[in-house]
Formats: C-alpha cells, sequence, structure tokens
C-alpha cells in the first residue's frame, strides 16, 4: 500500500479514532474543486461534500460549511442562521483554524474545532465524497456519517 501525504493521513487516523473504517484515497487527477473531484471518482458533482470556511464579521468565529458540490452557498442564509453577517475565510485564515489547505480542506480533523453547518441536500445520497487533506485525496462516507462525525447542525444553505 502505499503512504499517504501527511496531511492526508492526518485525515486517515482522524478517521479511525473516530471509529469509523472509511479510507482515504490519493489520486493523480486533482480533486481541487467538486468538479474535479466528481469526474476523478466517477459520481454526480452533487454527491461531493465541499468544505467551505467561514467568519464572523462580529465575533471572529470560523464556521465550517459543507455543501453539496453543485451549490453555492447563500451567504445570507447562513447569516441569518448564525445571528451575524459573515465573510468568507482568506487562505491563511483557512490553513491556521483547519491546518489544511483550500482545495484539501477535510470535514474533520482539524487544527482547532469548528462549528460546522451541514448542507441538507447531501442527505439525499446513499454516499457521497469529501476531501481528505490534499487536493488529490478524498475518501467516500455516508451523509450520516457525515453529521456523526463534525457534530454538525444539518441546515439549508442555498
Amino acid at each position: 500500500m502505499t503512504q499517504l501525504k501527511p496531511s492526508a493521513q492526518r485525515v486517515q487516523d482522524a478517521i479511525r479514532a473516530l471509529g469509523y473504517n472509511f479510507t482515504v484515497l490519493e489520486l493523480a487527477d486533482s480533486t481541487r474543486t467538486a468538479a474535479e473531484a466528481a469526474a476523478a471518482v466517477g459520481c454526480e458533482v452533487a454527491q461531493i461534500a465541499k468544505s467551505l470556511v467561514f467568519r464572523g464579521e462580529q465575533t471572529g468565529e470560523p464556521v465550517l460549511v459543507i455543501a453539496a458540490g453543485h451549490h453555492r452557498v447563500n451567504e445570507q442564509r447562513i447569516a441569518d442562521h448564525l445571528g451575524e453577517p459573515i465573510g468568507k475565510a482568506n487562505a491563511d485564515d483557512v490553513r491556521e483554524q483547519t491546518g489544511f489547505v483550500i482545495g484539501g480542506v477535510p470535514p474533520i480533523g482539524h487544527a482547532r474545532p469548528l462549528r460546522t453547518l451541514i448542507d441538507e441536500d447531501l442527505l439525499q445520497f446513499d454516499v457521497i465524497w469529501a476531501a481528505a487533506g490534499h487536493p488529490h485525496a478524498l475518501f467516500q462516507l455516508t451523509p450520516q456519517a457525515l453529521v456523526a462525525m463534525t457534530g454538525g447542525t444539518v441546515v439549508r444553505v442555498v
């Protein structure tokens, strides 16, 4: 078995620590975008659980929004849910808060605990795919496991 890159191994270790047997895959093709990830594993773009980091503009609190790959997040809807305006975190903030680079941010294994909101549309699928710490790594899981692993709140994001 090929050794995973350190960032992908951290995600694999987090999966195991949470008691799951999902396997991180590293692919030759990029999985940086939802479209690239879907093409790489042969699924619908909607089955990609993309991780986006936002920040409360008043509190500075980071929030992870895990959205279906085909959705554009309605920032006002998220702001209404959080009770404060939000802005998208920049690349440095994302790396500081999660420990991962944009294009590889997984739903778990972050440097710091993040409040997590999960797109309700992901729950319609039997299986979904999420980034695994590197722009060429991902793992397959169920929507129910995503909610359990992250402790996330299921909300409408569009």
